[in-house]
C-alpha cells in the first residue's frame, strides 16, 4: 500500500510517522522549530532548553528508521542548538558536510553585544557509504570568462569544465523578504533554490522525500517539481492549506505572457513618411 505518498498530514510527526514503511523514503528533508521562541500557531518553538532537546531525539529516533539503508538526512539548525543536535544524529549516522546557508542579511542593524548571526546551519548526514549523491545534477556552470581562461589544449574536452564545479558548503541564498514571488505567510520560509539542490542531489528521480515539519510546504512543492514523490507532516492547519495551494498551483495552466501594446507613433512621424 502506497496512500500515504504525495500526501502533508495535518497532525504531529511523532505520531504520524507510524503512516510510513520503514526503509522506504530516500530523502529526509527537513526545518523543525529552532526553539527561537517563533509563533508557529502552537508552542512547538518555546520550549526550555532540556525539553526541546529531548524532544529533538524522539523526532530523529521515529524518523530515521523510514530511511532505506542508502538514504540521506539535511536538517536545518540555529547555531545555538547545532553541536548538541550534530552529536545526537553522529552517534546514529555518519556525517559528511556542516553546510552553512548565508541568508545574505542586510548590514544595517543586528546586535551591539555580539556579531550578527546571519546564517543557518545545515546537517547533512548519510546512513552509509554507498549513499545516493548526484554531483552532476547539482553542478555550477562557469561562466564565459572563465571557460575562455581554460581554452588551452590541456583543458579540452574537460569534463568539469564542461559540466561546471561542485558547490562547496557555503550556500548564499537571499532569505525570502515580504515583496518575494515565493513568499508565502510562514515566518521561516526556506528558498525552493536550496531544497531543490537538495532534492536533486540526494533523492533519485521517482524517489520518495520526508518532511515531518513540512511548514509552508516548500519541500513538497520541490519534490513534485523535480519529479520526486513526497510524504509530510503539519501541526498548524493554516500552513496545511498553503501547502495544499502551492501544490494546486503547481497543475494549473502557466499564463501565457502579457501583450505589450504597440508604441503609437506621432503625428510627426506620421508626416515624415
Amino acid at each position: 500500500m502506497s496512500d500515504w505518498l504525495d500526501q502533508v498530514y495535518c497532525e504531529d510527526a511523532l505520531s504520524g510517522l507510524a503512516r510510513i514503511p520503514d526503509g522506504s523514503v530516500d530523502l529526509l528533508l527537513t526545518d523543525p522549530p529552532y526553539n527561537l521562541g517563533k509563533d508557529y500557531g502552537n508552542g512547538s518553538d518555546q520550549q526550555t532548553v532540556d525539553d526541546y532537546l529531548r524532544w529533538t531525539e524522539q523526532w530523529i529516533d521515529a524518523a530515521l528508521p523510514k530511511l532505506k539503508e542508502n538514504g540521506s538526512l539535511y536538517v536545518f539548525l540555529t547555531w545555538r542548538f547545532s553541536p548538541e543536535i550534530f552529536v545526537m544524529l553522529k552517534q546514529r549516522m555518519t556525517m559528511m558536510n556542516e553546510i552553512i546557508w548565508d541568508r545574505r542579511v542586510p548590514s544595517m542593524g543586528g546586535s551591539v553585544r555580539s556579531f550578527t548571526s546571519v546564517h543557518d546551519t545545515i546537517g547533512f548526514f548519510v546512513r552509509r557509504k554507498d549513499y545516493y549523491f548526484d554531483l552532476d545534477a547539482v553542478r555550477i556552470p562557469y561562466d564565459a570568462a572563465t571557460k575562455k581562461a581554460r581554452s588551452r589544449s590541456i583543458f579540452v574536452g574537460a569534463k568539469w569544465l564542461e559540466v561546471g564545479y561542485n558547490p562547496k558548503d557555503l550556500w548564499s541564498v537571499s532569505r525570502l523578504h515580504r515583496e518575494h514571488s515565493e513568499r508565502v505567510d510562514h515566518p521561516t520560509q526556506k528558498p525552493l533554490e536550496i531544497i531543490e539542490r537538495m532534492v536533486k542531489a540526494s533523492c533519485p528521480p521517482g524517489g520518495v522525500v520526508l518532511d515531518p515539519f513540512m511548514g509552508s510546504g516548500t519541500t513538497a512543492v520541490a519534490a513534485r517539481r523535480m519529479g520526486r514523490r513526497f510524504v509530510g507532516f503539519e501541526l498548524n492547519p493554516d500552513y496545511c492549506r498553503v501547502t495544499a495551494e502551492r501544490l494546486a498551483a503547481l497543475d494549473e495552466p502557466a499564463l501565457p505572457p502579457p501583450v505589450k501594446p504597440k508604441p503609437r507613433r506621432s503625428k510627426a512621424a506620421k508626416a515624415a513618411e
